[in-house]
């Protein structure tokens, strides 16, 4: 096998496996129906993965570093920080309800410390990010003066609340423009 093919066959495999667990769930998943789904033998996706918890770890590993990859690419590419924590809050938001089942089923089963050193990591890069985009928003005089780790803090749990809704309660989810909107403009009247 040359790596290409090698390559394309642990994406098709991580791809089948998003779709099995979305669809049944950690428990209800099985390593047969993963292979059946991404066309190979069982034996062939063992030469890949060595159970389903590996899988699942790696599946949602390539989750979160999609994620950051998107959000890193707002951050850095973006010099406005009004369009780049627009951009980072509606990317997160709409991502999370991308891959709404798969959130539902890895929380409804697996709970939320499995994986936990992954999320850790992730959750840290995040920070960083929001804390960026803040501290420059600052510098170039488009947000006031504020604590740059505080604001982080209630950005990151915005998503967070966000990522629970999801889990909880749908009928609390919002809409990213709207959380961008009072993000940047909160409640208050602005006398003009």
């Amino acid at each position: 096998m040359n790596r290409r093919s090698a390559i394309e066959s642990r994406k098709n495999i991580l791809d089948a496996a998003l779709t099995v667990f979305s669809d049944h769930g950690y428990r209800g998943a099985s390593m047969r129906m993963i292979a059946g789904h991404a066309g190979i033998s069982v034996g062939g996706l063992y030469l890949y993965f060595k159970s389903k918890e590996e899988l699942y770890l790696t599946l949602l590993k390539r989750r979160l570093e999609d994620l950051v990859v998107k959000l890193e690419k707002v951050a850095s590419s973006n010099r406005d920080p009004v369009d780049a924590i627009t951009q980072y809050i509606t990317i997160s938001v709409e991502y999370a309800r991308r891959y709404r089942e798969f959130i539902l089923a890895q929380s409804r089963e697996q709970g939320f410390t499995f994986g936990i050193d992954i999320k850790k990591r992730f959750f840290r890069r995040q920070r960083r990010l929001v804390e960026m985009i803040i501290r420059n928003g600052i510098d170039a005089g488009h947000f006031g003066d504020c604590n740059a780790k505080e604001v982080t803090r209630v950005v990151i749990s915005v998503i967070r609340g966000f990522l629970l809704s999801i889990i909880v309660d749908q009928e609390n989810l919002f809409q990213p423009d709207e959380c961008v909107r009072f993000m940047l403009q909160g409640l208050l009247k602005r006398e003009v």
